[in-house]
């Protein structure tokens, strides 16, 4: 019997869920994982640093549009399992500029899946029923709910935003491929995750980052738009659970069952860091003379960007009862613990701290706010 480690090949495992996802992965000590990222700005390497040296890990830098450097990887690696998390990610990014959400997420998701079918065809009987091409994805692809219901598998796409169309296209792509091809898909949609290592585009390290240096905290609209928020953790724990107990050519939603107005997740924040790092302690907040008793005082109100959809909740019982998955962190524990990461990461913070997170996506007028509003 071959000694060889199960591999699986992480596309975007450099990004914020990749690499919570490749560092569980490469813990666990029985897979190998090879992680091909192209290190956009949201690609930081330095979040991959505890497996750069293992032994059952490797980095490859690369673009996954780039269809003979897919060919070199899956001939020298010959993955077991395909994760797929490359992709372009936030709304406002995508309504300033959406061609490379194009190019990344319906181009790229195209290549990648071609690239798996030959490999695929390639495979003898058993390897070919044990591989798997995992595709992550949103609930953003469902559109807006009112103010009931959920989103679940049987929800159709209605997506109102450049991101979301172009991962809908993706979802697409992906199940044509297993009712084609008989490429052994499954697909997840999650709801918002947060968690360690999230660049500071996205709400809660936008918020975070913001209230330290003593800058505004901006909440779009009227702050009751409401989202489903999942640790990454947990996130990461389904994906693995939908690889090893998925059925093929199935999706899986899922979510947290952490719904929160925007305006609640950032009074919360808020909260966190008053009793994690006090504001009449704050440097930024005190050489210059000035006294704020919470950081509440920051939050201020900015225009509503385009299209911002209203609700979004996952139903999960799919998952729960397929998969055997289910959350394990709350939503108030999940906040502190990622709090504190970032208070204790004062280095990674550093690193990318002047990033750019100007608004995009909207009038001009309105664009001289900061901002990373939830997507």
């Amino acid at each position: 019997m071959s000694d060889r480690l199960r591999t699986y090949l992480v596309t975007g495992g450099a990004g914020f869920i990749g690499s919570n996802f490749v560092l569980r992965a490469v813990a666990r000590g029985d897979l190998r994982v090879v992680t091909l990222d192209k290190l956009t700005f949201a690609g930081n390497l330095s979040n991959l640093t505890p497996v750069m040296t293992e032994r059952n890990h490797e980095f490859a830098e690369g673009d996954i549009c780039d269809r003979a450097l897919l060919a070199r990887i899956f001939e020298a690696h010959r993955p077991d399992v395909v994760v797929h998390f490359a992709a372009e990610s936030h709304v406002d990014r995508s309504i300033d500029g959406p061609r490379d959400f194009v190019n990344t997420n319906i181009v790229g998701t195209f290549e990648l899946l071609d690239a798996s079918r030959r490999h695929h065809a390639g495979l003898d009987e058993a390897g070919a029923s044990a591989f798997r091409f995992l595709h992550v994805s949103t609930d953003e692809v469902y559109g807006s709910l009112g103010e009931s219901g959920a989103f679940s598998e049987a929800s159709p796409h209605a997506p109102n935003s450049p991101y979301a169309a172009t991962k809908a296209s993706s979802d697409h792509l992906v199940r044509a491929y297993h009712h084609t091809y008989g490429l052994p898909t499954v697909t997840t949609n999650c709801s918002n995750n947060f968690g360690p290592f999230q660049f500071p585009e996205k709400l809660i390290p936008l918020v975070i980052f913001n209230a330290l240096e003593g800058k505004p905290l901006p909440i779009y609209g009227d702050g009751m738009n409401v989202r489903d928020w999942l640790y990454v953790e947990d996130h990461c724990d389904g994906i693995h659970a939908a690889i090893e107990r998925g059925r093929p050519g199935e999706t899986y939603t899922l979510g947290g069952s952490n719904e929160r107005t925007n305006l609640d997740l950032v009074t919360s924040l808020c909260d966190a860091l008053d009793r994690a790092a006090p504001p009449r302690v704050n440097p930024r907040l005190t050489d210059n003379g000035r006294r704020i008793a919470s950081y509440r005082e920051l939050i201020t109100f900015v225009a509503d960007r385009p299209g911002h959809d209203r609700r979004y909740a996952i139903d999960a019982s799919k998952s729960r009862r397929e998969l055997g998955w289910q959350p394990q962190h709350g939503f108030v524990e999940g906040l502190e613990k990622t709090v504190r990461w970032y208070l204790e990461h004062s280095a990674w913070r550093d690193s990318i701290a002047a990033a750019r997170r100007d608004r995009l996506g909207l009038s001009k007028s309105a664009s001289n706010s900061t901002t990373g509003g939830a997507s």
